[in-house]
């Protein structure tokens, strides 16, 4: 006979390793569960043993059973909810096994206990990184849901319950509801609760005498009904209440992650408001505040106080992150505002620090931040190039991810304007070449950035700086851009176009290389379906191009521009008429060689019949360039 083998149990698993060893029928019972609940609460190496003896699909299975006591069924959802506490494995092996339908269902059971068991399990594991989002009510489609299933109604008269904990979850509630939903927020606006307004009870909810959790989050809520329309700017709910209250959170006495929930609400609140913006800059002198955001971790001595070292290790990334988007935010429009903010101490060594930190997030801030300030002339003049900002700029759009690259080109935009002593060293770095790849993306943003900074590069540049953008850029690319579906592509992408065409011998130099394309590029635009603004442009470039030496016998060798050119001046659309009009007097030009040849040309075409009835206009432009180069045939 074989000898069986003598199970070993390793110590603290009691019985109920046995009920779960395969082969072994123990009828389950609610004490072994509750063994085996207390085994595993804090010991994470025992709910990893536990899972690795397959507790799990057990579990569920006496979860799910109807003949299972509902005080068996609420001990198994707490060991569940136990084990999801632990490792975020352990999380993965309870998604793996299907838990999150399992505890869905639970819901339905019309015991409380049991129904807040699996709802503790849900929110453990709901509230795990590993969770896949498509798991979680996250999106707008998602508020919706919760919005038409009435949780505005039956969530409202929590925020009174006697309870703490209720209001607090209520509110929370709320305060994910509204987060970029105008639908929500504007219902929100109107829903009254034993005789108030909602608005009137989150006001009440920030005052300085409430627990510092409950002042956030009602500040958040009215920063998000005011972001999405429902309350507006200049309410005093947020100019006297809410924004003074985030402005608080950001002071020395509150906790950093205190700090960082405050800043940053406080920079979405004010992101869009020049008023907002303006008020917070002057209150509690929150610039200067926010200065101190960048001295965590403090110089306390690693061996008196290990856990402070370790709290503010912790949260120093999350707190220069929210410093550079509340900086963003307060100098978005200000020129002011942007001057104090630089001129705050050490300021410009901060943002070139952030630009190379290892936290992605903290990179994002920091270009967000220098995106702002970016838009001072006077700045750019001085302190950008005092600290050479386009380096690490440089080096930032060399290898990132697209929602830093969005913003880092964004700002090189800036910083390639005529005025920007940062002009020159950035295309003497090989910026061609990196905004040239740019225009390829496949993300909108990129494109555009792309095109316009080339236009910013193209602006009174010299001619070797233009062949070397058209060079980069390729025929097929050009024509690609003018093709693309977005409108704001196309702009920019004849902004270059016309910026490229600028001065005699550069525009007969362009044209000379890339004559025959470029033309086929502005018929294209001109025959196709696009708004008054793009065809404008592209008439523009037409009239740039009439004012070359060599380059103007591309348009009067061509009828179909011709013909197109002479539709223009009788349009019904003032803008289009006088950009035409333009065309026509670079060409009949009587100073320069060949204008006679021309202007014949263009009276046989019956434009000077034109020319004389738009003399006539009520629009003096259009009267006044009519007679201009009626005056050609004259002289």
């Amino acid at each position: 006979m074989m000898e069986l083998e003598e199970k070993v149990l390793s110590p603290g698993f009691g019985l109920w390793t046995i009920f779960l060893t395969p082969g072994l029928h123990l009828q389950p019972s609610t004490p072994r569960v509750r063994d085996m609940k207390n085994a595993v609460i804090g010991n994470n190496k025992q709910k990893a043993n536990l899972i690795v003896l397959g507790a799990v699909p057990r579990l569920l299975y006496l979860l799910q059973q109807e003949t299972s006591s509902t005080e068996l069924r609420t001990e198994c959802a707490v060991v569940l909810g136990s084990l999801a506490m632990g490792t975020e494995n352990n999380v993965k092996s309870l998604l793996d096994c299907h838990i999150i339908p399992a505890l869905l269902q639970g819901l339905l059971s019309p015991d409380l206990k049991f129904i807040e068991a699996c709802l503790r399990c849900l929110r453990t594991i709901f509230t795990s990184p590993v969770t896949p989002e498509e798991l979680l009510y996250t999106g707008p489609d998602h508020q919706t849901i919760l919005f038409n299933h009435g949780a505005v109604q039956n969530i409202a008269h929590l925020l009174v319950s006697t309870s703490y904990k209720v209001r607090m979850q209520a509110l929370k509630c709320f305060s994910v509801l509204a987060f970029e939903n105008p639908q929500v927020s504007m219902t929100l606006v109107n829903v009254l609760v034993d005789g108030e307004l909602l608005p009137q009870i989150f006001v009440k909810m920030l005052q300085r005498d409430k627990p510092i959790e409950m002042q956030l989050t009602s500040a958040k809520c009215l920063t998000y009904m005011c972001r999405a329309g429902a309350i507006r700017t200049d309410d005093n709910c947020i100019v006297l209440k809410t924004l003074p209250c985030l402005v608080r959170m950001c002071s020395k006495e509150r906790l950093l992650e205190e700090r960082v929930e405050g800043a940053e609400t406080l920079a979405y609140l004010i992101e869009t408001d020049v008023e907002l913006q303006r008020i917070a800059s002057i209150t509690d002198h929150l610039i200067a505040m926010l200065a101190d955001y960048f001295k965590y971790p403090s110089s306390v001595s690693a061996i008196t106080d290990i856990k402070r070292l370790d709290h503010d290790l912790k949260h120093a990334h999350e707190l220069r992150q929210a410093a550079f988007k509340l900086y963003a935010s307060l100098g978005a429009n200000d020129e002011d505002i942007r001057k104090k903010i630089i001129e705050t101490e050490n300021m410009m060594d901060r943002i070139v620090n952030g630009l190379s930190e290892s936290s992605i997030k903290v990179r994002l801030a920091a270009v967000r931040c220098l995106h702002s300030l970016s838009r001072s002339v006077q700045q750019l003049r001085t302190s950008f190039q005092d600290h050479a900002v386009w380096k690490p700029l440089m080096k930032v759009l060399q290898n990132a991810p697209d929602e830093i690259l969005v913003v880092a080109s964004s700002t090189l935009c800036n910083l390639l304007l005529e005025f920007s002593p940062s002009k020159e060293p950035i295309l003497e770095s090989g910026a061609v070449e990196l905004l040239c790849s740019l225009t390829q993306s496949e993300n909108l943003a990129l494109r555009v950035n792309g095109i316009w900074a080339l236009m910013n590069m193209a602006f009174q540049a010299e001619q070797k700086i233009k062949s070397d953008i058209l060079r980069g850029l390729s025929t097929e690319q050009l024509f690609q851009l003018l093709s693309d579906s977005d409108v704001n592509v196309l702009m920019k992408t004849l902004g270059l176009l016309r910026n490229l065409l600028s001065t005699r011998p550069h525009i007969d130099h362009i044209m000379s290389t890339h004559g025959k394309q470029i033309m086929q590029a502005v018929t294209l635009i001109l025959e196709g379906e696009h708004n008054i603004e793009v065809k404008e442009q592209t008439l523009c470039i037409l009239a740039n191009i009439a004012d070359g030496t060599t380059a103007k016998e591309l348009i009067m060798t061509n009828d179909d521009i011709l013909q197109k050119i002479k539709y223009y001046m009788s349009h019904s659309n003032a803008k289009l008429q006088l950009a035409a009009m333009f065309c026509i007097s670079n060409l009949v030009w009587n100073e320069e060689e060949g204008s006679q040849e021309r202007q014949d040309k263009l009276r046989d075409m019956g434009i000077v019949d034109i020319l004389h009835k738009l003399s006539q206009s009520s629009d003096p432009n259009l009267c006044d360039k009519a007679k201009t180069a009626l005056q050609q045939y004259l002289a």
